[in-house]
């Protein structure tokens, strides 16, 4: 069997290290808000480009604290309209729902999944405030055309940056920016599948504004800017010494991992030619450094057939994702709303294998079990 994800073959890689860095952390007797979390956060502000990465416990929370924050200074309010796409793991919307926020859900871009620009600002109304741009499955949204709009309408802008670790597009000025330097904030996830993973939940807030950053440190610290005095009604937000040494030392290999996926989306790219299987994009797209692969997500009219064939001959896949935000019971209000091209996708999309330690064979057998299906008219 092909597996989808092999976590276990990834750390392998890196044995050593980790084992290093746990027990450096061990006999350090400091577990909290430590030498570990600081040089991670560091660390990451810099490969980011930003000013500050303020470590949390996991992604969802790095998306909940900086819009909490943007409340807690005054730049948000109750009601106040987030626009959001509507093809999104639902954890985008959590987020805005948790502040008492409302969602606005825009269609995707199909060729992209992202965001469609054009959609992003024909859904502005009175009361937006902020653009929650997501870059899903890797690869960076329209960021040139999105910070457009949000500057042209006065809009804050918080990216999704849970899939995209690495990831980048150059800018209006002709600068090359990676995910989590475009927007005035970023929520990152190091869950252990993604890209750049912990061993366990964390997650990450990147900016370059001073005073957002001094408020997410005292809001992931139930509100305490220094012990014992509480600014704000906050909560326990915090990534521990032990998964942020483990992440400073993968840190250290997510390009050349990144390299490897590039390499992989490549062959899939080349490879693949079944023409009941719709590949993300074309292979001159590739040049392009806004793609990061965290997914390799094809399309597939008849996806459970699809599926039950690469399974029977050893190619494990998942599906990112099969129910769409919108028709989650969750979000009962929306079931009835039609969002064609994000229920397309959700009907429609289908993961391949796709990590650091996938080999050259496996991948072979990967593009010739997707060119042997055939399609029943």
């Amino acid at each position: 069997m092909i597996p989808f994800l092999d976590l276990k073959a990834i750390n392998a890689q890196y044995r050593d290290e980790l084992i290093e860095a746990c027990t450096r952390v061990i006999d350090s007797g400091w577990y909290i808000a430590g030498n570990e979390l600081s040089q991670f956060e560091q660390a990451f502000a810099s490969y980011c480009g930003t000013k500050h990465a303020i470590g949390v416990a996991n992604g969802l929370d790095a998306l909940i604290l900086t819009l909490r924050a943007w409340k807690e200074l005054g730049k948000l309010k109750d009601g106040d309209e987030v626009i959001v796409p509507s093809n999104t793991y639902i954890a985008s919307i959590l987020a805005i729902s948790a502040n008492d926020l409302v969602p606005v859900l825009v269609e995707p871009d199909l060729g992209t999944y992202n965001l469609c620009p054009a959609k992003t600002e024909a859904a502005i109304t009175a009361k937006t405030r902020a653009i929650l741009s997501v870059h899903l499955y890797g690869q960076l949204a329209d960021m040139p055309a999105i910070m457009n709009i949000a500057q042209r309408h006065n809009l804050l802008v918080l990216e999704d940056s849970a899939q995209a670790h690495g990831a980048s597009a150059i800018d209006n000025n002709g600068k090359s920016k990676k995910a989590g330097n475009w927007g005035d904030a970023s929520g990152f996830s190091f869950y252990p599948g993604k890209n750049l993973g912990a061993l366990g939940d964390a997650g990450a807030v990147t900016t370059n504004d001073d005073e957002l950053a001094e408020t997410l440190r005292a809001l992931r610290n139930y509100g305490s800017h220094e012990k014992y005095k509480n600014l704000y009604q906050g909560t326990n937000s915090r990534l521990d010494e032990i998964q942020a040494a483990i992440l400073s030392v993968k840190l250290k290999h997510l390009d050349g991992e990144t390299a490897h996926r590039r390499k992989i989306a490549n062959a899939y790219i080349e490879g693949i030619n079944n023409p009941a299987v719709v590949l993300p994009l074309n292979a001159s797209s590739l040049a392009l450094e806004s793609h990061v692969w965290h997914l390799f997500v094809i399309r597939c009219e008849q996806r459970e057939a699809l599926q039950k064939h690469l399974l029977e001959h050893g190619v494990q896949t998942l599906i990112h994702y099969p129910i769409p935000p919108h028709k989650q019971q969750a979000y009962k209000e929306w079931n009835m709303d039609s969002y064609p091209v994000s229920e397309m996708i959700h009907r429609q999309v289908m993961s391949l294998p796709m990590g650091s330690t996938i080999t050259d064979d496996q991948v072979a057998s990967v593009i010739a079990v997707c060119n042997s299906f055939k399609a029943v008219n």
